[in-house]
């Protein structure tokens, strides 16, 4: 970090955030949105999947309707996923703040109009585009559909677009984001609650999208020291995917593709500095193995609540939900001091770009590759050098500015919508360079098993005695 990396991290927020900004504007050459009437036909979308895998969609879809100068139709969502969810676009995000925030950049419409479904001979086209595929395709193998036929379907939309965009498409992608998917009023108002509670009993707080369903530890192919009715268990669920190969555990693990275990995250907040005294919201859903899991994570963190703990009462006309309470989730966690993600899946990296986009807010993502190997190596060294060693290898997955690299998932490191202030290059008045960044699309602002275990081995500080 410019010559401070030896610098102590301060575990609540970066010392960095101050010189960047989340930019979103539009450059001068920007042409506005298309009239319908004059555009080149109607792009119908069906999004896939759990609701952030269909959010990367949404907003994939508004570029791609930009590319192709379609007028949009609201996305479908997907009704048949695993999470099984009849909620519509309009069930979770504000429809038409969406249609008016996108208005200088796409057209939307809420359906097709009557009168071209009546004019048509036969039914919309539908294709399915090949995942990450650059704007040329959508041109070259779309549009000649799109102009003959009127109306165009896409399918399983998510993931289908390129992840290197030119600034302007990537900007577009981040105004859609982070600004036009806004959640239903009923939605933003419980997650609000939620997030006062929190705040009213801690200054500040930690969540923890633990993400130890189920669901995805047979999905992982990991084992977490379960014995055979484990192994049973997640590989019956495992079964569901007829596709996936055999995994070797261990080097799953290895290859730190193993999502930590509740206990083994407390582990690393504790090492991280984090007391046994601050507050946790647990962002999840089913956890495998229920409170039996959950102890060892609570003897760590007893001041640990969930949603279900602070509203259950207005909790109840959610809970058929799977989206409704993906999306409670996202906001408490969005607000929060510090995120801790325990896996790379969509949420996980939806929130880290947008933490990334409002100022760099501390995003915590255990380097699993390197805590893997310490974490089960734990018991052969003191709790001091424990915590060390963990805080070396944390070091680059923290949320700190300098974490921005050229080809990254952009959805995780939006590094064309991260501006530099106009001041970068003075000191500040600590006398702290600001990190120098390496992604290519950074740019100076001027617009406006591991085994269950324990850690009774450990003699781990009192607060009073920790700094």
């Amino acid at each position: 970090m410019d010559g401070n990396d030896h610098l102590p991290i301060d575990i609540w927020e970066s010392q960095y955030s101050k010189y960047y900004y989340g930019c979103k504007e539009r450059g001068r050459n920007f042409s506005p949105a298309i009239l319908e009437r004059m555009s080149n036909g109607y792009l119908l979308i069906a999004a896939s999947g759990g609701l952030n895998q269909q959010r990367t969609g949404i907003t994939d879809a508004v570029v791609v309707a930009r590319i192709l100068n379609a007028t949009l139709v609201v996305p479908e969502l997907d009704h048949n996923s695993f999470w099984k969810d009849d909620s519509d676009f309009a069930n979770i995000f504000d429809v038409n703040w969406f249609i008016t925030y996108l208005a200088k950049d796409v057209t939307i419409v809420k359906r097709v109009p009557d009168k071209i479904m009546r004019s048509m001979e036969k039914p919309p086209y539908t294709m399915r585009v090949p995942r990450k595929s650059d704007p040329e395709y959508y041109l070259d193998q779309a549009l000649p559909i799109l102009l003959r036929r009127r109306v165009l379907q896409l399918t399983k939309f998510d993931y289908r677009l390129a992840n290197d965009l030119d600034d302007e498409l990537q900007k577009l992608r981040c105004r859609v984001n982070y600004h036009a998917l806004r959640f239903t009023k009923p939605i933003r108002k419980l997650g609000q609650k939620i997030v006062m509670r929190m705040q009213k009993m801690a200054n500040r707080y930690i969540a923890v999208h633990l993400r130890f369903e189920p669901d995805m530890l047979a999905f992982s192919g990991c084992y977490f020291g379960g014995g055979e009715k484990e192994k049973q268990e997640l590989g019956e669920i495992r079964k569901r995917w007829t596709t996936l190969p055999d995994l070797s555990p261990d080097g799953e693990r290895k290859r730190g593709k193993c999502p930590l275990t509740p206990h083994e995250v407390g582990l690393m907040l504790r090492a991280l500095g984090f007391t046994n005294d601050t507050y946790l919201y647990v962002a999840s859903g089913e956890i495998y193995g229920g409170d039996e899991t959950m102890q060892p994570l609570k003897e760590l963190f007893p001041n640990i609540y969930t949603k279900e703990m602070l509203v259950e009462e207005e909790l109840k006309p959610f809970l058929s939900f799977s989206s409704r309470l993906a999306a409670i989730d996202y906001i408490v966690c969005d607000e929060s001091n510090v995120f801790v993600a325990n896996n790379n899946g969509n949420m996980a990296k939806i929130l880290a770009g947008q933490r990334r986009y409002m100022g760099h807010k501390r995003t915590i993502r255990p380097n699993a590759k390197k805590l893997s190997a310490l974490l089960m190596s734990r018991h052969e060294m003191d709790w001091d050098t424990f915590s060390v060693k963990v805080k070396a290898c944390q070091r680059g997955f923290m949320g700190e500015p300098d974490e921005m690299k050229p080809g990254r998932e952009f959805h995780e490191y939006p590094s064309a919508c991260v501006c530099e202030k106009p001041f970068i290059d003075k000191l500040s008045e600590d006398g702290i360079h600001p990190p120098k960044l390496a992604s290519r699309n950074m740019t100076t602002g001027t617009d406006s098993e591991i085994g269950s275990g324990n850690e009774e081995n450990f003699e781990l500080p009192k607060p009073s005695e920790r700094t």
